[in-house]
């Protein structure tokens, strides 16, 4: 299958959503981000790979949505000089997907504005790549420290504070820079990485059973959506179709993680608005929550229930009514809550108008997910692209328009009513059958899955060597893309409204640093 009138052709990978690959030339790479964004489609991920020892050289490849579906495009490097053409031109989030590809295997964006390290660190020389075949991911330097050019913001009465990269709460490191006048945010630079973990390279040589393990926990408050996304990444490349009741399963799960995740933002947000009360009842409802998940799944955060090939525990009748008595409660005290924050003068005060993003700039940075839908934008795959079973459940995506913090605080209620629609219907309408079919993977042989977390799109890349172990597994989150926007988020507010700011968009430091 042809797209946008380049001459290589696309083929279509055996999983649930429209997902397409193809070998591209340097020249291919550019044009198709260049049609790619004039038809206002999106970089989803960048990565690279090293594909030496199967004879092969570098490889990077980048994932686009777009009407039609996935498309993803490889690019064979020449192994003496691995460059490939620069597209943060085309998309502004691929510079730091360039500059981590860059730290990880030695792969270079040609034509780059921007060089600087991105998840090194410190933690191993300029010239060493962890994801190079001729090293482990073990060795270790001792180094000296490296200064960090952080872009300086300059004239009368510019000041800067630094935040970070260790914070006061439980939150996970990151170095927030701002550059104000007076208490006006002009400027804000972040720097990541400091939870980098080596995810990626210890997939390398892993079974895929263990891999599944580990792509629950590239970030813990998205494990069910990694998990399926992982299990359909390794499910297509199988061929394999999994029972019917097992995907019903699987979004059950999802929904509930959806869930209660926003619980704890609306009360974490409510708590930053200096609306204790609101912190109170959120952690009350989302603490029964998760109780539930452990008595009925075994597991409070839902770790591990999705496996290859399925799900790992059932649902019998109590469970399925349980379920549903709870989802029924949930949303009485949800509509009370919600008119207490629509009826609350201060809260309002703090929300609207602060940390706006214009649909325009959205589209302009990329934005995604649950952000992006909270300035205009409608992308959700659950609709877009509804794989089983939300192509029988009439899902509706939700949106807002203001795009400030108000929008996205309001935004999240709608999508708990939304899940716990679909929750209720799952239940009610869950078909009979097995939960889960064995998985043989075959050798060299590629997938990937691309699932609608609560954040955002989840894509997981997978391929197997010539033995059916994993020869490189990358998985991505929306919180690469989402991350550079809250730098623009901030700007004209006052530093006091940051915290509000940055936990209405709630991103992930782990999902990014791998």
């Amino acid at each position: 299958m042809q797209f946008f009138g380049l001459a290589c052709e696309f083929e279509p990978l055996e999983t649930p959503l429209p997902i397409f690959r193809a070998r591209v030339d340097a020249g291919q790479w550019l044009e198709l981000a260049r049609s790619i964004v004039e038809a206002q489609g999106q970089l989803v991920s960048l990565w690279g790979s090293d594909r030496r020892r199967a004879g092969a050289s570098f490889e990077v490849a980048a994932a686009y949505r777009t009407a039609d579906g996935l498309l993803c495009a490889e690019l064979p490097l020449d192994p003496q000089r691995p460059v490939y053409p620069d597209i943060a031109r085309f998309f502004a989030p691929a510079n730091r997907m360039q500059r981590a590809a860059r730290d990880l295997l030695g792969i270079q964006a040609d034509g780059s504005a921007d060089c600087r390290p991105w998840l090194r660190h410190d933690a191993w020389p300029a010239d060493y790549f962890p994801l190079r075949h001729e090293n482990t991911g073990q060795e270790r330097f001792d180094l000296p420290t490296e200064h960090y050019p952080f872009v300086r913001v300059e004239g009368d009465g510019v000041h800067e504070i630094p935040v970070g990269p260790v914070h006061a709460g439980i939150i996970e490191p990151g170095h927030f820079r701002f550059s104000v006048v007076g208490e006006k945010v002009l400027r804000l630079e972040q720097r990541l990485g400091y939870t980098h973990k080596g995810i990626e390279r210890r997939f390398i040589g892993m079974d895929v059973e263990t891999g599944a393990r580990l792509a629950g926990r590239v970030s813990g408050d998205s494990t069910v959506a990694y998990a399926w996304a992982y299990a359909m990444a390794l499910e297509s490349l199988a061929h394999q179709r999994i029972p019917e009741r097992a995907r019903w399963l699987r979004a059950l799960l999802l929904e509930r993680e959806r869930v209660a995740n926003h619980l704890g933002d609306l009360g974490a947000l409510g708590n930053d608005a200096a609306f204790g009360f609101a912190l109170t009842q959120f952690s009350l409802l989302r603490e029964d929550w998760l109780r539930s998940n452990a008595e009925w799944f075994g597991h409070r955060l839902l770790m591990d229930r999705i496996c290859p090939g399925g799900v790992e525990r059932d649902l019998g009748d109590a469970a399925r009514q349980a379920l549903r008595e709870q989802a029924t409660a949930m949303r009485a005290s949800l509509g009370e809550l919600q008119r207490i924050f629509d009826d609350h003068a201060g809260m309002q005060d703090r929300l609207v108008t602060t940390g706006r993003i214009s649909p325009t700039l959205a589209q302009q940075l990329g934005l995604t997910g649950l952000a992006a839908r909270a300035s205009g934008r409608t992308g959700d795959l659950r609709s877009d692209f509804a794989w089983p079973p939300y192509d029988s459940l009439d899902f509706k995506a939700c949106s807002q328009h203001n795009g400030d913090v108000a929008a996205r605080l309001n935004l999240r209620f709608a999508e708990v009513f939304e899940s716990l629609r679909l929750i209720e219907a799952l239940l009610q309408r869950l078909p009979e059958g097995q939960v889960r079919t064995p998985i043989d993977p075959p050798a060299n042989a590629k997938g990937a899955g691309w699932v609608e977390g609560w954040r955002g799109e989840i894509l997981v890349a997978l391929e197997t060597d010539e033995a059916g172990a994993i020869a490189r597994c990358h998985c991505h989150d929306p919180s690469w893309q989402n991350w550079p926007v809250l730098e623009h988020a901030v700007i004209g507010n006052i530093v006091a409204d940051f915290p509000l700011i940055n936990k209405s968009f709630n991103l992930s430091y782990s999902g990014q640093d791998l």
